[in-house]
């Protein structure tokens, strides 16, 4: 049993400003990242959204809005002379900082490449402007 008495913790909430994605990299392209020569990623813009492209594969991105959110906290150690800092027996009281809230994340979808775009057929003005 433990002669300490169980203080808890302090819950900071300071965000810092920066926006934050968290982004789910998909098993193959975390390999390729891993991996002791990593490829060349690069994000450029796509036909529906931005694609993240690596030399064989592209994977387009998706926003997924969460139901839940998200909370990203930083540990954080007081310094042990602030008096704030200090439980009634001196030792001092471990902190979390929030950082910030997601509601959002990005989804990697796999792209098919260089797909041509799909022929229109049977709109009526097409078919008009071409007799004309």
């Amino acid at each position: 049993m433990s002669s300490q008495a169980d203080t808890g913790f302090q819950l900071l909430h300071a965000t810092d400003g920066v926006g934050y994605k968290l982004l789910e990299l998909p098993p193959e392209l975390l390999a390729l990242l891993e991996s002791d020569d990593p490829p060349v990623i690069t994000i450029e813009s796509g036909p529906s959204s931005a694609v993240l492209k690596t030399p064989s594969k592209t994977w387009g991105l998706l926003q997924k809005n969460t139901s839940n959110a998200l909370i990203l906290l930083q540990a954080e150690q007081p310094a042990s002379s602030s008096a704030e800092a200090s439980s009634s027996d001196g030792l001092p009281v471990p902190r979390l900082r929030l950082i910030s809230t997601l509601h959002d994340t990005l989804e990697l979808v796999n792209e098919p490449s260089a797909t041509a775009a799909p022929a229109a057929r049977g709109k009526w003005h097409e078919k008009f402007a071409k007799g004309r």
